[in-house]
């Protein structure tokens, strides 16, 4: 039995117009999807499958939580997950994508496995920019991230003045004034012009 075969789901054999199924997901099944993105979490996947005259309508709610990297500090954080999908199953001569939501599948293997869809599913619930809230990102990678900001940076600000006064970062003289020698030639050059 294959890693993926609980999420397989034959159409072709299907003795309801209704059916319902229920995935339980866990680090075991981040890790043997091998995606980027999530490596682990605890959801719980209701699928309730439609049998319609030409095609097979799916119904996902997918809820629990992943956890994900912080984009500030790298740690793990905590995302809930509450999402709900729709997937539109047709029968063909051969495996094609119409759109986001519409497969065809073939005719004659008559099944589906909903693995990396529901993988899909819940990625997209991924913000963008996914961080702590604030003052709970790693303090040691916030100073470091400060330090090393533009000024007037106004970026998370909120984060950067969560760090103690004693961890209070500073910038010598010599940092301050270090510039690239590129820059200097075409300082020059707008000097020269403007005499």
């Amino acid at each position: 039995m294959g890693k993926f075969d609980p999420y397989k789901v034959d159409l072709k054999n299907m003795s309801a117009d209704v059916q319902t199924f229920e995935y339980k997901l866990d680090n075991i099944f981040f890790s043997n999807i091998g995606g980027d993105e999530i490596q682990k979490g605890k959801l719980i996947v209701n699928l309730t499958v439609k049998k319609l005259p030409i095609m097979f309508e799916f119904d996902f709610h997918i809820e629990g939580t992943i956890t994900i990297p912080c984009d500030r500090c790298l740690d793990d954080m905590d995302l809930t997950v509450d999402t709900n999908n729709r997937l539109i199953v047709k029968l063909g001569k051969e495996y094609a994508e119409e759109s986001d939501e519409i497969i065809i599948i073939p005719e004659e293997e008559g099944e589906i496995n909903l693995a990396w869809f529901i993988y899909e599913f819940i990625v997209l619930t991924i913000p963008i920019k996914h961080v702590h809230a604030p003052g709970k990102c790693n303090k040691t990678m916030t100073t470091k991230l400060k330090k090393h900001s533009p000024k007037g940076s106004s970026d998370d600000d909120d984060d950067f003045d969560s760090v103690g006064a004693d961890e209070d970062i500073i910038i010598t003289d010599e940092e301050d004034k270090e510039t690239d020698p590129r820059w200097d030639a075409l300082k020059g050059l707008i000097e020269d012009n403007n005499n």
